[in-house]
């Protein structure tokens, strides 16, 4: 009997508490906060989506490159590798080995995973975000899961339709291309690799490329 009346106060109580607590609720600070777009925000800017990716991605470490056109991007891998004399660049795209090879820059060769002696590897990417500066890459790419990570230079070559805001758009775009079959690794990646797990020693290129470049081709 005494559990019985023991409960019965218990509701009592706790019924009080919840009218209480009903009764004066206070207003949500910011109700704006769940309509909030983050597009919206970013469209009051002086930004464009790709002017903000830059400042982000320079800000991180990564080296930016704008091109007009697949021309002068040519020209800028041909320099690029010039200047710096190396003695292998792979290229883990088709469609860019291609474009190079058929323009002469017999220096760009096809990705090959067993040889680990290129100082630097092209790849595309699956969106830029603007926002962080990051490039989304996934496994079905070409080399998708080695080619962006293993060489001591990574270099991105971007198109202004890759160009997004946020992560979550980014996501949205990997939807509207792949459906159902998505791929089975999404990643992003931030600027160089870099670590300060020793002794609180920030390190560069410890667990991926030590430089990255972004090659944007406003095309």
């Amino acid at each position: 009997m005494s559990v019985n009346n023991s409960s019965r106060s218990k509701e009592q109580i706790l019924g009080r508490i919840r009218k209480a607590l009903s009764a004066n609720a206070l207003p949500m600070p910011f109700p704006e906060a769940e309509r909030w777009n983050p597009q919206q925000a970013f469209e009051n800017k002086d930004s464009s989506p790709d002017e903000l990716f830059a400042e982000h991605f320079v800000a991180l470490g990564g080296k930016y490159v704008y091109c007009q056109n697949e021309q002068e991007l040519l020209q800028n891998i041909e320099a690029l590798n010039e200047s710096r004399a190396w003695s292998k660049l792979f290229c883990a795209n088709e469609r860019l080995l291609k474009i190079a090879q058929n323009n002469k820059l017999n220096f760009v060769l096809p990705t090959d995973n067993a040889d680990e002696s290129a100082d630097a590897c092209i790849t595309d990417c699956e969106a830029l975000i603007a926002r962080t500066g990051s490039f989304m890459m996934s496994s079905q790419q070409d080399f998708g899961r080695v080619s962006s990570v293993f060489y001591p230079v990574h270099i991105v070559v971007a198109y202004k339709d890759d160009v997004v805001y946020d992560i979550q758009d980014g996501f949205a775009k990997m939807q509207r291309k792949y459906g159902a079959q998505q791929p089975s690794m999404i990643s992003l990646q931030t600027g160089p690799s870099r670590t300060a797990d020793i002794e609180k020693t920030l390190v560069t290129g410890v667990h991926g490329p030590k430089e990255v470049f972004c090659f944007y081709v406003n095309a």
